[in-house]
């Protein structure tokens, strides 16, 4: 349940307190947001309090190692530019940031397929270099599938009555056979869903909420290739991508999976009313299944070369 307390007028003064430059700036809430709450101040930046326990350590991520990261990405981020420190009035750290402006992608689907797959292609690209040492990094994000298959198989079960359940396991069964990554860690969002991009004229505007940023394997963000674009845009991703083995794109498909299993989740909960539901996530979601077990296809040779199933390679 939210805390009443923490509202335009904390925020405000807490402006007042550390940061008084930004003090007289117009504050509006925003609507959205699963870790922290988030307010627009003025046009060009936010204002962002945590919500849940794990939310403090995120925004600390993100301030650590954000602004030099994002100065080498191709899409808007949000930048961020002052750091709130704990006190009497509020005991959490908080954070002001740029403004990316867009509507959240699970509120308005990207449209346009192929230029929306090319700025992915170019968003990632950028991202996933090769991390330093003392990056960050996620029990659960970026590691092998094997790592979380207690988890997978939790989501399985939860959804063992659904028709397509079957296309299910062998999506998942699949991605843990899959070779794993053995290359050094690469940076990686580690959240790519729809709620955590906005959308300008059909199209991919920026990437938001950098607070599971860590390094590991990419896959976990290539499988943005079915949460975020239209049917029949992967392909075009994976070949503007141009980095992502069969291996990759296996695993990937593993990382969508249960990422809309979470979504369709989380959005019926936000149907029934329940505290932390977001019921747009659960169109969100399914559309994204949708299009992830479309592109699975039955085993089939490849004529001219050794391969046998040329549509897990790209699809």
């Amino acid at each position: 349940m939210e805390d009443p307390t923490v509202d335009e007028t904390l925020v405000r003064s807490l402006l007042d307190a550390q940061h008084p430059d930004l003090a007289e700036l117009e504050l509006r809430p925003v609507d959205g947001g699963w870790d922290n709450r988030m307010w627009r101040l003025g046009e060009d930046l936010a204002v962002r309090l945590p919500r849940t326990p794990r939310a403090p350590a995120l925004l600390r991520t993100e301030h650590r190692w954000l602004p030099g990261l994002a100065s080498r990405l191709p899409l808007p981020v949000p930048v961020p530019v002052r750091l709130g420190t704990p006190s009497a009035s509020f005991p959490e750290t908080w954070l002001v940031t740029t403004w990316v402006a867009g509507e959240p992608a699970d509120r308005a689907p990207v449209g346009r397929g192929p230029h929306a797959a090319e700025a992915l292609a170019g968003f990632l690209t950028a991202l996933h270099q090769e991390a330093p040492d003392d990056a960050p990094v996620s029990p659960g994000r970026g590691v092998p599938l094997a790592d979380i298959t207690e988890a997978a198989e939790g989501h399985l079960r939860a959804v063992a009555t659904r028709r397509d359940i079957s296309r299910m396991r062998e999506v998942w069964s699949d991605a843990v056979a899959a070779p794993v990554w053995n290359r050094p860690p690469v940076w990686l969002h580690s959240d790519l869903h729809p709620a955590n991009v906005v959308v300008s004229e059909g199209t991919l505007a920026g990437v938001i909420d950098f607070g599971d940023l860590s390094c590991g394997d990419p896959a976990i963000d290539l499988a943005a290739a079915w949460l975020l674009l239209p049917s029949g845009a992967a392909e075009r991703f994976f070949d503007a991508y141009a980095r992502a083995d069969e291996a990759a794109v296996r695993r990937a498909r593993g990382w969508a999976l249960l990422r809309c299993l979470v979504l369709i989740d989380i959005g019926r909960a936000g149907e029934l009313g329940l505290p932390g539901g977001k019921p747009t996530w659960k169109h969100a979601g399914e559309a994204a299944l949708a299009r992830l077990l479309d592109s699975v296809v039955p085993e089939r040779p490849c004529p001219g070369t050794s391969c046998t199933r040329p549509d897990w390679c790209r699809s």
